[in-house]
């Protein structure tokens, strides 16, 4: 008889290797990864006597500190260690034994997960939305949905790229992690769904950003494993990189004897909560570039001194530069979800197919989530108010009681709610911004942020028109085919409007007032906040801080708007291509770079 392969026997065996190699070496990675360690491993910072100059802290100085082991991170010390020495600190731990980071049948627990030592760091902005940060090597790409696709040729030109380098940074990425999907019926429909309401053309399977309808490349492979940005760091050159994990930086260290302020270091605690130093090269070019995300970065920023004169001396933080501009314009792409009751079991699907449209919105689909009888799948879902998919509560009164509540009542819903889809509308570039600043001086707590959803009124315009493209698309004899279920389930399902949050297209879509409420009730995030450290204002073009020496920022905190349909892929190739362009500025082109 033919053994048939399940996502469940891989991850038993995974598991089973990892508890198998544990004890033989000192971290169960060691082999394919012998340049991570712990953070408590690093030397003890040098004696009061001793100065950042000092010949014995000298010796242990790195050409490049990076801050921050994510998507960006990783790609860029991968490609920076080929000729110098670099020090990559990451405040989380390895994804390697996570199996809700691993497979794409977990995808749902690890952003539900809400305990300490999780992949994601649970926040809520301002505006009620609950929303994630990465807190684990690889840093997004262990979290997200898997989707890459490339922007648009008018995305690099904002972001002042050079296309050449570009295009020759993608494939290191693209033949190392990414994959085509396997398309799924139900995406197939959603697919051919588009095409009926005339999001065309066809475009296939494709990573270029085109308008009309797509398939794109995901990081998870056939079997449903997820390839994440630390399987970068094999390209590394592994007698050149120091990974550090469990290391949260707590302030960039700074010369302030020049006529302009330059960092030198960086001081950053270990699992155990002991304070390092870790500092820089004399050599010409060194520097600490923090890729910590669009949080992250504008927060390190702040404690470091950098920013708002006013903010950071009622926190008692020396102000090494003034700048009121950091944090400020803070986005995040609003999102709202329609949830789709199916006929039959689909099998679970992440983003596959996308519709670019040309009304400024992207309309993609899931599916398959929370169908299992465990107890994990039921409380923890795709369909889950822990990470909003299924909430009609408006965003402020999305409370812990709220949603505690919620997950109680969860376990009385009928089997039928967890067997179905969605059809997600995100906003392509919205105008609403909002700002970040520190609650305290604490790294570890989240900073207050603001997102300001739907305050400018073509966002909610661009909302309404897209609820209403979403509406024809349910309508096509593609997508009616799977729904909706028999007349009973069905009924069952629409009786759960109190204890479910079940977002239903609105009654009355000619309604625009209506719609608007729809919107605004029913908003949530899709992750792809960005902003805090805009080119022009807080960094250059080349991404190096204003109004300092030798410091840089390189992620989505330098996005003035979300490139693609999907950042991932410009993150990734970011990383690399900012890698090759410092190697071939130092070493010139005929090193090989």
């Amino acid at each position: 008889m033919a053994l048939v392969w399940k996502p469940s026997m891989m991850i038993t065996i995974f598991l089973l290797f990892l508890t198998s190699s544990q004890g033989k070496t000192s971290n169960y990675w060691d082999n394919e990864y012998p340049f991570i360690r712990y953070a408590s491993s690093f030397p003890p910072p040098p004696s009061p006597a001793s100065s950042s100059a000092s010949t014995s802290v000298e010796e242990k100085a790195y050409d490049y500190i990076i801050v921050g082991g994510g998507t960006v991170g990783c790609p860029l010390a991968a490609t920076l260690s080929q000729n110098f020495s670099v020090l990559l600190l990451e405040r989380g731990g390895v994804p390697f034994a996570n199996p809700n980071v691993s497979f794409l049948q977990n995808f749902h627990i690890s952003l539900a997960d809400v305990s300490p030592t999780s992949a994601s760091q649970f926040f809520v902005s301002s505006d009620g939305v609950y929303n994630a940060r990465a807190r684990v090597l690889g840093g997004g790409t262990c979290l997200n949905a898997g989707f890459y696709t490339r922007p648009s040729a008018r995305d690099i030109r904002r972001l002042n790229l050079d296309a050449k380098l570009v295009n020759e940074s993608y494939p290191w990425i693209e033949d190392q992690i990414v994959h085509m999907p396997k398309f799924s019926p139900w995406q197939r429909a959603v697919k051919d769904g588009l095409l009926d309401v005339g999001i065309s053309p066809d475009n296939g399977f494709t990573y270029d950003h085109l308008y009309g309808t797509k398939v794109g490349g995901t990081i998870f492979d056939r079997y449903g494993r997820r390839r994440t940005a630390v399987e970068l760091l094999r390209s590394a050159n592994s007698k050149k990189l120091d990974v550090l994990i469990h290391a949260t930086a707590q302030k960039i260290l700074f010369d302030k004897t020049g006529k302009k302020p330059r960092a030198v270091g960086v001081v950053f605690k270990d699992e155990t909560g002991r304070q390092h130093q870790a500092f820089l090269s004399r050599r010409r070019g060194s520097e600490i570039i923090v890729s910590s995300g669009a949080l992250g970065s504008p927060q390190l920023l702040l404690l470091s001194g950098i920013g708002p004169r006013k903010d950071l001396q009622k926190l008692n933080i020396p102000v090494v530069h003034h700048n009121e501009l950091v944090g400020k314009g803070m986005s995040d792409n609003p999102m709202n979800t329609v949830f789709v009751p199916f006929n039959r079991h689909v099998e679970q699907t992440l983003i596959q197919t996308v519709g670019i449209t040309k009304i400024g919105v992207y309309i993609e689909a899931s599916s398959g989530f929370g169908q299992s009888s465990d107890n994990i799948s039921c409380h923890h879902g795709m369909l889950s108010a822990e990470i909003g998919q299924l909430s009609t509560l408006p965003p402020k009164q999305r409370t812990r009681d709220a949603i505690e509540a919620y997950k109680r009542n969860k376990r009385n819903l009928p089997h039928e709610v967890f067997k179905a889809g969605f059809i997600l509308q995100k906003l392509a570039s919205p105008k609403s911004t909002g700002e970040l600043s520190l609650k305290n001086t604490n790294v570890d707590d989240n900073p207050h942020v603001s997102f300001n959803y739907f305050s400018h009124p073509e966002d909610l315009q661009q909302c309404v028109d897209g609820i209403r493209l979403v509406e024809k698309l349910l309508a096509s004899k593609h997508l009616t085919s799977f729904m909706p279920p028999d007349k009973e389930s069905f009924e069952k399902l629409l009786n759960l409007s109190v204890q479910a949050n079940v977002n239903f297209i609105p009654k009355h879509t000619n309604d625009t007032k209506s719609v608007e409420q729809f919107c605004k009730d029913t908003v949530i995030t899709i992750w792809h906040y960005h902003g805090g450290c805009h080119v022009g204002k807080v960094v250059s073009p080349d991404y190096e801080v204003l109004g300092v020496h030798r410091l840089r920022v390189l992620d989505g905190s330098t996005f003035s708007h979300s490139p693609g349909t999907n950042p991932q892929a410009t993150l990734l190739m970011m990383g690399r291509y900012m890698g090759l362009k410092i190697l071939r500025q130092r070493l010139g082109r005929a090193a090989g770079f």
